[in-house]
């Protein structure tokens, strides 16, 4: 895919997330019955022993609405360093930003940062921490997301990457057609069709799991850019997991 590709399919992208803004947390968890709520907390705690250094400097990065900054948040020690929360959605974002406005005053909090995970606006060797809920899946480029994670991750820093993934077998038969007949067709009842488009943004949906890497192939490309102990753990029969990995020390 060309440069030029990639800048077209990243703006089609943050466009349909404008567009569904107002109405995208009330479609995840319709569209999950709330199984989404589990993904993030698990998520969360499989960080927690970074999530409990109050000096460790954490992103989601394409955060969306939010959700998955404020599981971290309840992982996080008062008077913490905020999460850095960011997203190229601006109406996305500012959504998420409501939410980290209404935590108590003297709680550790999170900050917005309008940002392309491609590009992002931070020093190298800078993180403890990234992780990315349903969102990695969406990057117009894999590999050029995964450098600049690495780039920005001090050494020894790690990475979380929850998305979605076709389980197989019978449930994996079922869930297919839940997930590319059923849910866009419900989708498109919420939410309406998408702004200049032709598919709504729940046909999206199911496409781009069908054009994601499958868990090795995501594990090679991880491997390949440079990280270490590169894994992934099913959630719900494999219907989601979550990709954790390390940037080396330096030795």
């Amino acid at each position: 895919m060309g440069v030029e590709d990639e800048a077209a399919a990243a703006a089609t992208v943050q466009q349909m997330f404008n567009s569904i803004a107002p109405r995208y947390d009330l479609l995840n968890h319709v569209l999950s019955a709330n199984v989404d709520r589990l993904w993030w907390r698990r998520t969360a705690r499989r960080f927690k022993a970074v999530l409990a250094d109050p000096d460790a400097a954490i992103l989601d990065i394409c955060c969306g609405t939010g959700d998955m900054t404020m599981a971290l948040l309840q992982l996080r020690p008062q008077g913490a360093r905020p999460i850095l929360a960011a997203d190229f959605a601006h109406r996305m974002l500012s959504r998420g930003a409501e939410k980290f406005a209404r935590r108590q005053t003297g709680k550790c909090g999170a900050i917005a940062l309008e940002a392309d995970a491609l590009h992002l606006p931070l020093r190298s060797d800078s993180l403890d921490l990234i992780v990315t809920a349903f969102g990695f899946r969406n990057l117009a480029n894999y590999e050029s997301g995964l450098r600049e994670f690495h780039r920005v991750l001090k050494p020894g820093g790690q990475l979380g990457i929850l998305d979605f993934s076709e389980p197989g077998g019978l449930i994996g038969k079922a869930y297919a057609i839940y997930f590319r007949r059923i849910l866009p067709a419900i989708g498109r009842v919420i939410s309406g069709p998408m702004t200049g488009a032709s598919e709504g943004p729940y046909n999206y949906l199911p496409t781009s799991v069908r054009k994601f890497p499958a868990p090795p192939a995501l594990l090679s490309l991880m491997t390949a850019g440079g990280y270490t102990g590169c894994a992934w753990q099913p959630y719900t029969f494999g219907i989601a997991g979550l990709y954790t990995a390390a940037r080396p020390l330096v030795v």
